[in-house]
């Protein structure tokens, strides 16, 4: 299903996040990945994205798909797999992150893009009339660029 214009900027921030774990399982398999640098870029895209994005999440799509009793196992599927990618960030930001923890973010962070793309969006497309997923775009886009969004673990 072609993607609802409303959520392509979530939709474009999963492509960032996606080609991120492409790099990293292509360095972790050729057994020349810096933990360091990888702690790094880690730390630069919750900053930079991940963390804005995991905000307008929670505070305005997760809540209106909460709505839809269908949804409702998902979203809260959703916000654990937040909790636990958060974790991660905060174990990068200490420098506490191995090359096996790196490995099983990446796979969660990859099957919570798809579960997101492929479940969530999908419905709430078939489900949410326009107009509401109009207001809902809008909402999520002052959250994604907006300068008063707190980033935090």
């Amino acid at each position: 299903m072609l993607r609802d214009r409303n959520l392509v900027p979530l939709s474009r921030q999963h492509q960032h996040a996606l080609a991120m774990c492409v790099l990293i399982r292509r360095a972790l398999s050729s057994g020349k990945a810096s933990m360091e640098k990888w702690r790094g870029e880690l730390r630069e895209a919750f900053a930079s994205e991940i963390g804005v994005h995991f905000v307008a999440e929670e505070e305005v799509l997760f809540p209106e798909a909460r709505n839809f009793p269908a949804l409702a196992p998902l979203v809260e599927e959703l916000l654990r797999d937040h909790a636990a990618l958060r974790d991660s960030f905060q174990r990068a930001e200490r420098g506490t992150l191995d090359a096996k923890e790196l490995e099983r973010f990446v796979a969660l962070l990859d099957q919570h893009i798809r579960k997101e793309e492929r479940q969530l969006f999908e419905q709430m497309q078939k489900l949410v009339p326009a107009d509401r997923l109009e207001e809902l775009g809008r909402a999520m886009q002052k959250r994604l660029s907006g300068p008063s969004c707190k980033v935090s673990y």
